[in-house]
Order: structure tokens, then C-alpha cells, then sequence
């Protein structure tokens, strides 16, 4: 069985074709590159933090197309937009399931008051739970989404309504990224009520393909695979495991030696060996982000012709 390089497509091939390390036919270890910073995505801007919560315990209500840009249904089933642009309604999948923990056995499907709560905690400082836990959120607010949502209203329990202020081409696929993963409102509840919503970041319920079950930091995450998962039949694995190892020669050297299924972010240096190896498959994919190198004209230096 070949290993990996690549969490979310090794992870998605895994809950596809079941193809995951022969060492271990029902978990799936991956060694991840850091330590997240926490498990609410909206919390958070890095690729660790959604590859430990977004992409594993939580869905979104629309998603992209694996490996490109085409938004397509999630949690919502279908979508409608208004002629002018400026209302989203959003018509949302029956029958799924939130986790449980310990604390929390959830006593409904998820449904329009999960999405309101989501979206209005990001939109208003005043928000109960945000008073009572105050953070940022640092996507939702660089892309302006908080000053244009003029609101976002439950028509009923399956469908909730966006009514923009200004026309925004990009509203679809914003709301597909990992930072609008969609929350339990009932859990939220529970926890404000029991004095800790700090908890939503340390032990997160979703409704994704795995379950959260423990984080010891800066070693090992755990997860397990929701049996109630609303895709049914795409996840082949029992258990997930994030071996956390800064170090990418370290990882490397995991990889090689069978204690990792996937790794990410090899060293330059150690791709060609890790290529040459018949029992790894390397595989890469093309980056949607754009890096650039920008001046600051505000200096007269920068603005020297010799420049």
C-alpha cells in the first residue's frame, strides 16, 4: 500500500477508495507539520487549525469541488439568488447529524438555527455567545463580510435567507471556505449555560465525516469516524490520527519508516528521496493563492528610479 504526502487529498482518497497505510487497515495517521491553535475555524486564518477542525469535524454549507474552484452543495442542498444579487436562500439538507461528547448528546438535526447562530456570532460583537466569549474572526472581517451581511434569517427550519448590502460575486465560495464551518446552536447553548463557552474551541461538535475525541498538545490528535456521517458510505476509516512533528525531515523519516500514512511539507532536499521510494506516492496539487512581493511607496526610498 503506497503512503501519502498530502493530508486533505490522501485523507479524501482514504474516505473514498478506503486506501489508507497497510500497517493499520482502519486508521489513517497523518504527521501533521504543527500544533493547531484552536478548533473553532471562524477563530482562525492557517491551514494547520482548518486541516484539525474544518476539514475534519465540521461542513460547511456549500463546498468546493475537490481540486478546483466550483462551488457545489454541502450542508445546503440547493440555492437559490435573487435577481439583483443581494439574497441568498439557502435550502438546507435534511437528517444530518451532530456529534455527541461526554458533556453533550445533541436532541435534534442539525437545521436554520445552527447556520443563524453560526453567522450572526461572526456578525455582531452584541451576540450573547460572543459577549460571553469575545474573539475576532479574522476572515469573515478582512473580506468585509461583516459590514455587507445586512442579515441572515431562518424562514423556516430548513431554509435560511442572506440579504446583502452590496452586490458580492464571491459570496458563494466565501461561504465555502473553512471559516464558516457551521456550529451547533443547541451545543452553544448548553455551553453558555453551563458557564463555559471557551469549550467550543477546545472540543468542537460537528457534523463532519470524523469526530473529535483528544488533543494532547504539540503530539497527538485524535479522531473517530462518525458512523452517522450524512454522506454515507465515504468513510472507510476508523480512526484518525494527527501525529503532530514540526520538524519536516523528522516527518520524513516517519514516513519512510511506516509510522505515518501521510506527511506534508517535505524538506526541498528530501523530495527527490522521498520520490525514489517505491512504497511513497508523492503526490501535488496546483495552489489557488497568489504570492506577491508588494512595495511600500510611502517611502521615498521605494520610490528611487534606481529601484
Amino acid at each position: 500500500m503506497k503512503q501519502l504526502t498530502l493530508l486533505q487529498i490522501a485523507v479524501a482518497a482514504a474516505l473514498a477508495t478506503g486506501a489508507v497505510g497497510a500497517h493499520a487497515a482502519s486508521t489513517l495517521k497523518y504527521c501533521s507539520e504543527g500544533s493547531p491553535a484552536g478548533f473553532d475555524p471562524g477563530q482562525y486564518q492557517a491551514g494547520t487549525d482548518f486541516d484539525a477542525s474544518a476539514e475534519t469535524v465540521f461542513n460547511r454549507l456549500v463546498d468546493f469541488e475537490r481540486g478546483a474552484t466550483k462551488v457545489i452543495p454541502g450542508l445546503a442542498e440547493k440555492w437559490e439568488i435573487s435577481p439583483d444579487s443581494l439574497t441568498y436562500t439557502f435550502h438546507l439538507r435534511k437528517g444530518v447529524k451532530f456529534h455527541s461528547n461526554e458533556s453533550f448528546k445533541p436532541t435534534r438535526d442539525f437545521n436554520a438555527d445552527d447556520v443563524v447562530f453560526t453567522f450572526e456570532r461572526m456578525l455582531s460583537k452584541e451576540h450573547p455567545f460572543r459577549k460571553a466569549y469575545p474573539t475576532e474572526f479574522p476572515y469573515f472581517t478582512d473580506m468585509g463580510m461583516d459590514t455587507n451581511i445586512a442579515k441572515v434569517e431562518k424562514i423556516d427550519p430548513q431554509t435560511v435567507k442572506f440579504t446583502l448590502k452590496n452586490v458580492d460575486a464571491a459570496f458563494l465560495a466565501d461561504v465555502a471556505m473553512s471559516f464558516a464551518s457551521i456550529h451547533s446552536a443547541e451545543y452553544a447553548n448548553a455551553l453558555l449555560k453551563a458557564g463555559k463557552p471557551t469549550t467550543i474551541n477546545t472540543a468542537p461538535i460537528g457534523t463532519g465525516p470524523f469526530v473529535f475525541k483528544s488533543y494532547q498538545k504539540d503530539a497527538i490528535i485524535r479522531y473517530t469516524a462518525n458512523k452517522d456521517y450524512w454522506k454515507k458510505g465515504e468513510v472507510k476509516i476508523d480512526n484518525l490520527i494527527f501525529s503532530i512533528t514540526t520538524d519536516s525531515s523528522v516527518r520524513a523519516q516517519k514516513l519512510k519508516a511506516g509510522e505515518c500514512d501521510v506527511a506534508f511539507q517535505p524538506k526541498p532536499a528530501d523530495v527527490a528521496v522521498l520520490k525514489a521510494d517505491p512504497n511513497i506516492n508523492m503526490l501535488t496539487q496546483a495552489g489557488f493563492n497568489l504570492g506577491y512581493v508588494a512595495y511600500n511607496l510611502m517611502l521615498r526610498s521605494s520610490c528611487e528610479k534606481q529601484l
